[in-house]
């Protein structure tokens, strides 16, 4: 595919008014009686994200044939449960910056992070109930259970030097995927789409989000801090046992390998520019990338068979956009 028409600002093009509508809702239910909740609210979630998971589940509806308006209702749901990890996650690793800018937790405190956090939640599913369908609220609340579920996994597997790739996977489905997964299949269910295509579109969304995830692990290590938007060695100083890392330590000598290790289990960064290089050697990078790419193409061949349109055409943009992104 030419790379040129993967910008996001191109590929989401299609739908620009169903975004412009999805922002409606978002500001609508995050109005709140107390102002400190407004001001964090507004501070994460209008700090410029790539909304992914709305986009992917307005597209995957539209591509299965929707024409209503109930997508913008959930489109917001799941931006809003995807802004409550961000909270958490921010806590929890103790990060400074998120999307360019300082993190909520630096500005507003970790109480307040933690906090607003759970009232992102809360009105998530207070929205949901609007929703009037038990099948959706289902799909969201399974999602939101598994996305816990695998916080508290990365927290055990913290500082970790011993975690396998069979575990860091288990990881990245339950904490990342798993909401790109429920966010395609809320989108094929709204089509009322036959079973064979809400499975193709559960696929996808899974297969979208462990390339998503793998990319992010990557930048980590390789990426401009300037469009990243986040400090490179961040999952190394937080003692987290990524892709690179696991496959740099298959593939390294006696030496090399205990470097990586102890700067695991200390979360330390002191070593930084040396890992850089053993993971260059070990072309672990380009380990991860190739599966990254694996799953990207996963999710292309899963809905192969979707009609048709500039939806579906999208929706291939994005799984190459997973891919090349330096964001």
């Amino acid at each position: 595919m030419d790379t040129s028409t993967l910008n996001l600002n191109k590929i989401i093009e299609p739908i620009l008014d169903d975004i412009k509508n999805i922002d409606k809702v978002i500001n609508h239910y995050l109005n709140s009686k107390i102002s400190l909740i407004n001001n964090v609210s507004n501070y994460i979630i209008n700090s410029g994200g790539k909304r992914l998971r709305p986009l992917i589940l307005l597209m995957i509806a539209k591509s299965l044939g929707y024409k209503g308006s109930l997508h913008y209702l959930l489109a917001a749901i799941i931006e809003f449960i995807h802004t409550a990890t961000l909270l958490h996650d921010d806590v929890i690793d103790n990060s400074n910056m998120r999307r360019g800018k300082k993190s909520a937790n630096i500005v507003f405190g970790n109480s307040c992070s933690v906090l607003v956090g759970d009232y992102l939640y809360s009105r998530a599913f207070e929205m949901m109930v609007d929703t009037k369908s038990s099948k959706i609220i289902k799909i969201i609340s399974e999602a939101t259970t598994t996305i816990a579920e695998g916080e508290i996994l990365q927290l055990l597997s913290m500082n970790n030097a011993q975690l396998s790739e069979n575990d860091y996977f288990k990881v990245i489905i339950s904490k990342t995927a798993k909401l790109f997964e429920a966010s395609a299949h809320i989108g094929a269910i709204l089509s009322k789409t036959d079973s064979k295509n809400k499975k193709s579109a559960i696929d996808y969304g899974l297969n979208i989000g462990i390339a998503f995830q793998l990319i992010d692990d990557i930048l980590d290590y390789t990426g401009d801090i300037s469009v990243v938007g986040k400090n490179l060695g961040n999952d190394l100083k937080e003692g987290k046992t990524t892709l690179p890392l696991i496959h740099a330590i298959q593939m390294s000598n006696h030496t090399n390998q205990n470097i990586i290790k102890e700067a695991i289990t200390n979360g330390t960064t002191s070593d930084f520019n040396n890992i850089i290089n053993i993971i260059h050697e070990t072309d672990s990078l380009n380990y991860a990338l190739l599966k990254a790419e694996k799953y990207a193409s996963l999710a292309r061949n899963a809905i192969e068979k979707f009609p048709e349109s500039i939806y579906k055409d999208s929706l291939i943009k994005i799984s190459h956009l997973a891919v090349k992104r330096e964001f």
